[in-house]
């Protein structure tokens, strides 16, 4: 099964992203692109300019939660809001190209500022029986 979305879950004051995919790679750009979209419409947002991305962690689930965060750093000191992601992952080290364009405020209409993503319902993991993978975390907004 090749279904991929992204997908928000409700977690008092702050919000869920998750992930699906049929990669653990496809998962967690897909809890990217969540991230972005509690931000903003994620159809608004052109990947004009691009970004490489690096994190390195002892797990997969840690991994998720370094990464959202280098997102949200970049996001925070570019000014930049981003729709696409590539990302690789070998032996818990991920590498990515973020893409996107500055906050034009008029167009984007920010809804909320993500602070990072917490280590509350995190979960990256394979269903074994349909082969998708999910990745999801609480992001601090």
């Amino acid at each position: 099964m090749a279904d991929r979305h992204w997908e928000h879950f409700a977690h008092g004051a702050d919000v869920g992203v998750r992930g699906v995919g049929p990669t653990c790679e496809a998962a967690f750009a897909e809890a990217a692109r969540a991230l972005t979209a509690a931000v903003t419409d994620l159809d608004a947002v052109r990947p004009r300019q691009s970004v490489a991305i690096a994190c390195a962690a002892p797990d997969d689930e840690v991994l998720l939660v370094d990464w959202l965060n280098a997102v949200v750093y970049e996001m925070a000191t570019r000014r930049m809001l981003f729709s696409a992601f590539d990302v690789t992952i070998a032996d818990h080290a991920l590498t990515a190209t973020i893409s996107g364009e500055p906050v034009d405020v008029g167009r984007h209409a920010p809804a909320v500022e993500v602070k990072g993503a917490t280590f509350t319902e995190l979960r990256v993991a394979r269903d074994p029986a349909s082969g998708q993978w999910t990745a999801q975390c609480v992001i601090d907004v």
